[in-house]
């Protein structure tokens, strides 16, 4: 049910607000390009048969657009390409708030929600979308290999969501945790450790394909990988 708000306001949309902690939305872009630009990862999200279906993709964001990929094989993938509306989901888990008891320990994150419709590229724009794909994912690789033939570039589905206002929702929490009320009921029987236990993905050291030869350098790309994870 929607809720209307008196004196001309904006309607209250129940996908794009949140009812508690409302400080921990954002509605900075800026905020939100950062997130996509860090994460390689997200969930994408619709609705096939009746049924909710979700699926973990890899993905980049040019301007204002979240890139995706994959085959056109893949049946589920058929229905978003045809329009059906979607949500594409990130998540940053960036550390553990440990706190003074159980329940009010947390965690700190950065997360957002992206709503629209999946635009289906081809022709040109497929192959553009799918250089800065692999690019933003592997940095500068397509000029480290021959281009994808046309057979490849046909098993493979591009899509691009828009970004656009109102269409997503950023959220996050950073900080440690609260001191406790020192009253009988939330004093612990004796002192504890509270604080924040930072996290963040790092790259080891490249492993070559068994099958590679030895003597084929590490390439600029995957140093870049290295570089970008070692942040």
């Amino acid at each position: 049910m929607r809720r209307h708000c008196h004196h001309g306001a904006m309607s209250y949309d129940p996908l794009n607000s949140l009812t508690r902690k409302e400080g921990r939305a954002s509605a900075d872009r800026s905020t939100l390009d950062a997130l996509l630009d860090e994460v390689s990862v997200g969930v994408l999200s619709t609705v096939l048969d009746g049924m909710p279906w979700s699926v973990p993709m890899l993905f980049a964001r040019d301007g204002d657009n979240v890139i995706l990929h994959g085959s056109t094989g893949a049946g589920a993938l058929r229905q978003v390409t045809e329009g059906a509306p979607a949500a594409f989901t990130v998540y940053s888990l960036d550390g553990y708030v440990v706190a003074y008891n159980a329940f009010e320990s947390s965690a700190n994150y950065r997360s957002a929600v992206l709503r629209g419709t999946l635009v289906h590229l081809s022709g040109d724009s497929a192959v553009t979308g799918l250089e800065r794909l692999t690019d933003r994912l592997f940095p500068g690789r397509t000029g480290e290999v021959v281009p994808s033939t046309r057979k490849e570039l046909a098993a493979t589905v591009c899509l691009a969501l828009p970004i656009r206002e109102g269409s997503w929702l950023y959220r996050g929490r950073v900080g440690g945790s609260e001191p406790p009320e020192y009253d009988d009921a939330t004093v612990p029987a004796a002192p504890v450790w509270t604080g924040i236990v930072p996290l963040r993905l790092t790259a080891g050291e490249p492993q070559r394909d068994e099958w590679n030869h030895d003597d084929v350098p590490i390439p600029e790309s995957v140093r870049a990988i290295q570089r970008h994870y070692s942040r």
